[in-house]
This record gives C-alpha cells, sequence and structure tokens, in this order.
C-alpha cells in the first residue's frame, strides 16, 4: 500500500472533478471563442492569454508567457489539377510547412507509404510527385509511420512533391506539418480525401501515367508564439518540480477539439483542483502549456533548450497531448523500467486499472524531455491499435465530438499521479546523460527511425547551406 499521505485530498480531488463541468466549459471557450489556436492566427494569442488569466484565477503563481520566435506559415490557396491522361481540378489543401510553388509532374503511387519502399523504389520516385496514405500501419512495419517519415523519405528519393491521402472516408483532407526540426519543407505538400486518392489510383491503374499540375501561395515568414506557464509552489523542495503538460495549438482546418484541446483542459482543471486541494506538497508541480507542436513541438523545444539548467529538477514530465479523448487511458513511461512497479502500485493504490507501457515516439512535447534525460512519459493507449487519428488532423475535430467523461478521467489520472510523484519520498529515476540516451535509440526498437532522422538532419543541412 501507498504512504501517500495525501488519500483524502485524493478522494475531494475526485469528487470535485466528477461533479463538475468546469473542464467542458474551459473547452468550449478555446474552440468555439478562438478556434484552431494555430500558430500565426488570432485565436493563438488570444487563447494563451486566456489560458494564463484561467490558471492565476485558479491561485497558481508565477503564471506568465514565454515567446517563442520561430519561422512561421501561413496558408494560401492550393490547386492539384490533372492534365492527362483527363483534365480534372481535385480539390486539395497545403501541408503546413510547404513552400509556394507551381510545376508539373508526373505521379508515383507508393500506397500505403511503407519505409523499405521508398528505398527499393527510388530511382522511379526521382522528379516525381509522390502519392501516400495516411495510414500509420504500412505492410510489414511494427511501428507508428509517421506523415513526417513518408514526406521525409520522398524527400530523399528525389521526389518534386508529396499528396498526403487520407486513408479514412468521408473525412476530407488530413493536414499535418512536413518541416523538420526546426527547417519548412523543402518541396510543397499537399492532401486530399479518401475518396479523390482512390479516384487516382484508378486513373493510373487503367490508363498509366498521370500528369498534374501543383499550385500553392502558402507564405513562409518569421513569427512568435507563447508556451504558458504557472506553478503551484512546493513547500518543502520548492526546486523539484513535477510537470504536467500539453500543448494547444491545433491545426487551422478545425476546431482542434480532441487534438490537442482535449488534453489541455485535462492539464488545466488538474492545476484547478489541485490548487484547491493541495496548496501544500513538498514539490512544485508545473503547469506548461506549449504553442506550436504542431509544426515540430517548437514550444517544447524551445523551453528545453531556455530552460536548460533546470532540467535536473524536473522529478517528471507527464505529457498529455489529447489526453481527454484517449480511450483506455494508461500511462506510457519513455523507456523508464525503473519506474513501472511505482505506477503499477499506484494503479492498485487509487483503484482505477490502468496499463503502464514502456516506449517512445518523436512526435509530441515529451520528445524534447526525453531527449534531455528528464524523467517522462504521457497519458496514451499503451496497447494502441495503429488505425490513426480519426477526426484529429481534419476539419471535423470539433467540440462536439468530445465527451465529458473523457475529460475528467484525464484530468482526474493527472492529479492524483502529480499528488503521488510530488509526495514520493523515494524517487528511483534520475536525469539520464546525453550518451545514455543515444545509446537507448541505438537499440534494434529505435535504430531504423533514428537512422533516417540523421539522414534526413543531414539532407537539410545540405540544402540549407546552399541556399
Amino acid at each position: 500500500m501507498s504512504t501517500n499521505p495525501f488519500l483524502n485530498i485524493d478522494r475531494k480531488i475526485m469528487g470535485d472533478t466528477y461533479t463538475s463541468a468546469a473542464v467542458m466549459d474551459t473547452l468550449t471557450v478555446l474552440c468555439d471563442d478562438f478556434g484552431s489556436r494555430f500558430g500565426g492566427t488570432p485565436g493563438e494569442k488570444q487563447a494563451a492569454e486566456f489560458i494564463k488569466a484561467t490558471l492565476e484565477s485558479y491561485g497558481l503563481s508565477n503564471a506568465h508567457l514565454e515567446p517563442v520566435a520561430y519561422t512561421g506559415w501561413r496558408r494560401g490557396q492550393a490547386t492539384l489539377e490533372i492534365i492527362n491522361p483527363v483534365q480534372k481540378t481535385i480539390p486539395c489543401i497545403s501541408l503546413p510547412q510547404s513552400p509556394p510553388a507551381r510545376f508539373e509532374a508526373t505521379l508515383i503511387n507508393m500506397e500505403d507509404g511503407a519505409p523499405q519502399d521508398f528505398d527499393r523504389r527510388a530511382a522511379e520516385i526521382r522528379g516525381k510527385m509522390v502519392m501516400a496514405s495516411s495510414d500509420v500501419a504500412p505492410k510489414g512495419s511494427k511501428r507508428w509511420i509517421h506523415r513526417g517519415e513518408k514526406y521525409g523519405r520522398s524527400l530523399l528519393a528525389g521526389a518534386v512533391g508529396f499528396i498526403f491521402v487520407n486513408h479514412y472516408p468521408a473525412y476530407g483532407p488530413a493536414t499535418g506539418g512536413v518541416g523538420h526540426k526546426n527547417w519548412p519543407g523543402l518541396i510543397p505538400g499537399i492532401a486530399i480525401s479518401k475518396e479523390n486518392g482512390d479516384f487516382i489510383r484508378r486513373l493510373i491503374k487503367r490508363k498509366g501515367a498521370v500528369l498534374v499540375r501543383v499550385t500553392t501561395t502558402d507564405q513562409i515568414e518569421p513569427m512568435t508564439s507563447w508556451n504558458v506557464i504557472a506553478d503551484l509552489p512546493g513547500q518543502q523542495f520548492p526546486d523539484e518540480v513535477v510537470m504536467l503538460g500539453s500543448h494547444y495549438d491545433g491545426h487551422d482546418i478545425s476546431q482542434g477539439a480532441e487534438d490537442p484541446a482535449s488534453g489541455t483542459v485535462a492539464v488545466m482543471e488538474a492545476a484547478r483542483t489541485l490548487a484547491q486541494y493541495a496548496p501544500a506538497l513538498p514539490r512544485t508541480v508545473r503547469f506548461a502549456l506549449w504553442g506550436i507542436e504542431e509544426i515540430g513541438l517548437l514550444g517544447s523545444k524551445a523551453y528545453a533548450k531556455a530552460h536548460a539548467d533546470e532540467l535536473s529538477n524536473i522529478r517528471f514530465y507527464l505529457n498529455m497531448d489529447s489526453a481527454g479523448a484517449v480511450v483506455n487511458k494508461g500511462i506510457n513511461l519513455n523507456e523508464w523500467p525503473a519506474l513501472q512497479s511505482l505506477f503499477e502500485g499506484w494503479s492498485d493504490d487509487m483503484a482505477l486499472k490502468f496499463a503502464v507501457g514502456q516506449t517512445v515516439s518523436a512526435h509530441s512535447d515529451h520528445y524534447p524531455f526525453f531527449m534531455a534525460g528528464v524523467p517522462s512519459g504521457g497519458i496514451e493507449e499503451v496497447r494502441k491499435s495503429l488505425t490513426g487519428r480519426g477526426y484529429g488532423h481534419t476539419m471535423y475535430d470539433t467540440l462536439d465530438k468530445v465527451r465529458l467523461t473523457g475529460l475528467r478521467e484525464a484530468a482526474a489520472l493527472a492529479a492524483r499521479l502529480a499528488l503521488r510523484i510530488a509526495a514520493e519520498d523515494h524517487w528511483p529515476a534520475a536525469r539520464r546523460s546525453e550518451q545514455t540516451v543515444l545509446d537507448l535509440l541505438d537499440s534494434p526498437g529505435y535504430q531504423v527511425e533514428t537512422a533516417y532522422k540523421a539522414e534526413l538532419t543531414a539532407f537539410y543541412e545540405r540544402a540549407v547551406s546552399k541556399m
């Protein structure tokens, strides 16, 4: 049994969370008043100011905005025209960070975009426009294959453009960034619906080569975003920090209600209940709402860089990206086996059965902390089915898709874990060295993706040096 002295507080947090609609009210304001909150939109700054003011109203300390300068992107018009063997205009949207362009090219259908196929068909790809689906589990792959990897492998193989085809019917085009690190994309990327992708595939099969014309007018320019930070100060060890975080920026084509705002408001609700019922924790609990995650984790990366000398003080970072929309909420530890039994014991102590896993991906705000050696994890489905995002990253990721129960589950789980992490006297995880992190990523489960990212980084460095 746990020796946690705050079990009575734990029960008050549960009672408040499950009898209050505050978390849904906050989500409604974020989505209906501020829209997507995408980087560079008016709603982004408005949302940041609202989050800061709300956290201050809960009684948190030092609530503030930290500016993040970055290379931003504004959507223009995008047109995809089939010019041979038929003439037809296909509705499309640009993918964020795609450069403006006008060109003609022959399409090559890469089906679901399996990584090994890009190497096998490299000679065919060069000079063509690649078309690949949004399916995250291509044939032969046991890991999640991100959109960015399909775009990046197209780039490495010499493609002149990229078409991202949604694999869900009736959802329209799916969006998502195509930059790498802090660099915008080097070739244009556009997205189309499954139905139009199927039409083009049939056309290729029936008629042979398909020639298209692509025109995009997007803009890449300097911008500023903001991270929102606030603390519940610790009473005995204030410099030791438990951190809960989620990004608040969605994609500009929707409200981003599930992804990420269900996680944003769950962090804020955890802040509300902890501030009310646990104001005297021994260690500080810090709440972080990140900007511009959707185009490269730029907000959390900027924080990790700006606060590099403080990262050793972070006992644990819990990432909550889209947590309110996760159906089977578990805790995925980012390769921290020393914490496994502790979290499993808390599951018993909390009378709440949740799975505890051990893996890490490079595609949310835990990653800059993981790379800096900070103990980290997230509220996720531990036993994932590799089906994809559903409504996420489409125009249909709207407020009506989110359940109040899911928000409550995420907020309560986060608050109860923060309570225990902050109170635990015998914490079994310490910050890793840079070499230890690199060695971990050089293990069989991560070698392929690590090698690919290194190759892509070198490609960008060469390309940027020639500009």
